[in-house]
């Protein structure tokens, strides 16, 4: 098993990793460590993988787990939860509760202040991104001065060279912010885009005034060892990225 740090400045007290599909229990498509309970695995090899990590990566709880729909709904929490919450993010201020984003080419954001005092877990698809779920989990911080005290880690995400999408997935984000442009390129065919999430997600975050982002500038697609894709093979496991503070 393996598992990546981010490279960020948060504070010290503050504990993140992002899950990979290395190590685990799960066979067939979903080789590896699968996180998922929905994508059709075996349930009771999906929780001895849950168990597995939570030990291995030595986290102070079991994590958080949600029903994520693409949603922007973020909910605080206070202490560790047994049962899923029906939500695209989660906030915390409280010591030992692990929250969690769990993705398979979506963008997972981990975002933190600099006091370390309070931390927060996103699954961020473009529907999500688009609508404001960024904002609306920064929205979530008890802020000592401004959104300059938010320090962002953007983790492994299908990259720009992979992630097709149409003339409707383009213009969601350019009506809201015309800069949205810049983080689309022509595939060469008409009306189709490379689109460039970490570059999305950084936009929104500046906007709010959130200027340390720091992005793993990992690809899901392009690393079939490493990382589960759902554009890449339809079928597949779930990975996640996780957030706590000591």
């Amino acid at each position: 098993m393996s598992w990546i740090v981010p490279k960020w400045n948060a504070p010290k007290n503050v504990k993140a990793i992002a899950s990979t599909r290395l190590g685990g229990f799960s066979t067939k498509c979903y080789q590896g460590l699968n996180l998922g309970s929905h994508v059709g695995d075996n349930l009771d090899t999906v929780l001895k993988n849950r168990q597995y990590l939570t030990q291995k990566a030595e986290m102070p709880s079991a994590p958080i787990w949600l029903n994520q729909t693409h949603s922007t709904v973020v909910q605080r929490v206070s202490s560790p939860i047994d049962t899923p919450l029906n939500a695209d993010g989660l906030v915390t201020s409280n010591k030992g509760v692990v929250i969690s984003a769990m993705t398979a080419d979506c963008l997972p954001v981990l975002l933190t202040n600099a006091q370390g005092t309070q931390v927060s877990a996103v699954h961020a698809g473009w529907r999500g991104l688009a609508n404001g779920i960024i904002e609306n989990a920064v929205a979530m911080f008890e802020h000592d001065v401004s959104n300059s005290n938010v320090i962002a880690w953007l983790g492994p995400a299908i990259g720009s060279t992979a992630f097709e999408v149409g003339e409707d997935v383009r213009q969601a984000f350019c009506d809201a912010d015309s800069q949205a442009m810049m983080a689309f390129k022509s595939t060469g065919q008409s009306g189709k885009w490379w689109a460039n999430m970490e570059l999305l997600a950084t936009q929104r975050l500046n906007a709010l005034g959130v200027t340390q982002v720091f992005a793993s500038g990992l690809c899901t697609y392009s690393n079939s060892e490493q990382f589960y894709s759902y554009r890449r093979d339809g079928v597949t496991g779930r990975f996640a990225s996780f957030i706590w503070i000591e």
